[in-house]
């Protein structure tokens, strides 16, 4: 066959073969598609995702945060972690490092294994590291009158080392979470109520297990300490889905 026989080879158009360009959603469509998941979603969680450098939208000229598709599934898989795991923003952070948001099949499929071994929250076993006052203003944006207010109402208390008081990290997470509730109006006055049930709960569970935590066999105190996370969850959720059914009482 001749050059002049040859067929024509039609090359792709490179606009044509380009991949199409994710289109953006604002933060408000964004709340709006993810509602009926997540019915406690708002703008205003979102925003505090992304001051945790769990979210990273792109911004217009103009300062408008604008959401990929990409964005939308992370914001997803974060806030399934949460409902579904109780898992805590730090360790969330460390999933999302480790790939799990670009696969949410896996995600899903390891969230269903952990929630059949009830992997716990938190531990209570350790305390963690301990934070400054101006560390922890400085890391939840608390007005230092509310973390006064959070301890003359003893929902916090803190540790006072060398003449300066520190807080451990929940109760640095504790300060973040009443933070977003002054957002509303709730101070520390009236939190008297979470203070009230908490202790409740944990005398409960101490009455539960308290011959195992004080055992003098290693191996079975360690098992009582692991009991001790997983009812801690468990009680969690169970607060969680009772709070849900009332107020589906309200606005039912």
């Amino acid at each position: 066959m001749t050059a002049v026989d040859q067929p024509e080879i039609e090359l792709p158009d490179a606009a044509a073969s380009a991949p199409p360009r994710e289109k953006a959603m604002t933060i408000g469509a964004v709340t709006k598609a993810l509602e009926q998941e997540f019915p406690d979603i708002s703008i205003s969680k979102i925003r505090y995702l992304e001051d945790q450098k769990l979210l990273t939208p792109r911004r217009t000229p103009g300062g408008y945060r604008l959401y990929t598709p990409s964005d939308v599934a992370r914001l997803r898989t974060i806030l399934r972690l949460q409902r579904d795991e109780f898992l805590p923003l730090r360790v969330i952070r460390q999933e999302l490092a480790a790939g799990r948001a670009s696969e949410p099949a896996a995600v899903a499929a390891a969230a269903d294994g952990r929630r059949a071994a009830r992997r716990p929250s938190v531990s209570v076993s350790e305390r963690g590291p301990l934070y400054s006052l101006e560390d922890v203003l400085e890391e939840t944006r608390a007005d230092p009158a509310l973390v006064r207010e959070l301890e003359e109402y003893g929902v916090i208390k803190g540790e006072n080392r060398a003449g300066v008081k520190y807080y451990d990290e929940t109760e640095r997470e504790i300060v973040r979470a009443v933070t977003e509730l002054a957002r509303y109006g709730v101070g520390g006055r009236n939190l008297r109520v979470f203070r009230t049930s908490a202790d409740r709960e944990a005398a409960l569970l101490q009455q539960i297990l308290a011959p195992a935590l004080r055992s003098r066999n290693p191996q079975r105190r360690k098992e009582a300490l692991e009991a001790l996370e997983n009812l801690a969850a468990v009680t969690s959720h169970l607060k969680h889905l009772l709070l849900v059914r009332d107020l589906r009482g309200i606005v039912g």
